[in-house]
């Protein structure tokens, strides 16, 4: 494990993971699960730190610990998204209440584990989020709607010439909804191709994810015109 020192680790291939946790103990240990899984660890053990090693870009995922010294995970990640990193978070959480995860998931994670956490379930939902980082969304290359113009493929958004800063997973619920315009598509489904097969989320996760891309695409998301919800079955895209 080293220290966030030096942007030269990609050369190694393998993708970099920065380990945000201040329980030394823990930190070690996920440290050692995750290179014996194969990946670069980076560790840092505050808010301030995690926060300037996240805008650096270096890292291919952060585990983000959400109560930390300085300044803590929650507002990490906002600063993170506010600042237009779209790098994939996983908040690590003693506070299983859902409301604290769901506080997580409004401020730009894409997914959270659980502490005590199981270290089989950390590498699978690593490994899955990696896979849907690097995944093209699948939908038509470029989506234009007024002044909305989304280019899937560069990963890129902008309305009214204005950049937009929607993240990997924001950029694939699009993406489905675009894939199937003008039909409802079942939560189920959005999960499925949003966040891949075997991901148990529950329809608050998914409603927290469509409600901040409302807030990006939508010209008054307090009032959305562009994506709607049919209630007890899912979203849909009206154009």
């Amino acid at each position: 494990m080293s220290p966030d020192t030096s942007s030269g680790a990609r050369e190694t291939g393998k993708p970099r993971i920065l380990v945000v946790e201040d329980e030394d103990a823990l930190a070690v240990a996920i440290g050692d699960e995750l290179e014996a899984e194969g990946y670069e660890v980076t560790i840092v053990s505050d808010g301030v730190e995690a926060e300037k090693a996240g805008l650096a870009r270096r890292h291919d995922l952060v585990l983000l610990d959400l109560m930390l010294p300085r300044k803590d995970g929650f507002a990490v990640c906002r600063s993170l998204r506010a600042a237009g990193v779209t790098t994939p978070i996983i908040a690590l959480t003693a506070r299983a209440t859902e409301a604290d995860k769901v506080l997580g998931l409004e401020l730009g994670a894409d997914d959270y584990v659980t502490k005590p956490y199981n270290p089989r379930e950390l590498v699978a939902r690593i490994r899955a989020a990696l896979r849907r980082a690097n995944q093209t969304p699948g939908a038509a290359d470029v989506f234009d709607h007024g002044d909305l113009h989304v280019d899937f493929r560069r990963y890129e958004a902008t309305r009214g010439g204005r950049p937009l800063s929607l993240t990997p997973t924001e950029f694939r619920l699009l993406a489905s909804l675009v894939r199937h315009r003008g039909e409802v598509v079942p939560v189920d489904r959005l999960i499925e191709e949003a966040w891949g097969k075997d991901v148990f989320l529950t329809d608050r996760v998914v409603y927290t994810h469509i409600n901040n891309l409302r807030g990006k695409v939508e010209t008054d998301p307090a009032h959305p015109r562009l994506i709607a919800g049919v209630r007890g079955v899912g979203y849909r895209l009206d154009i």
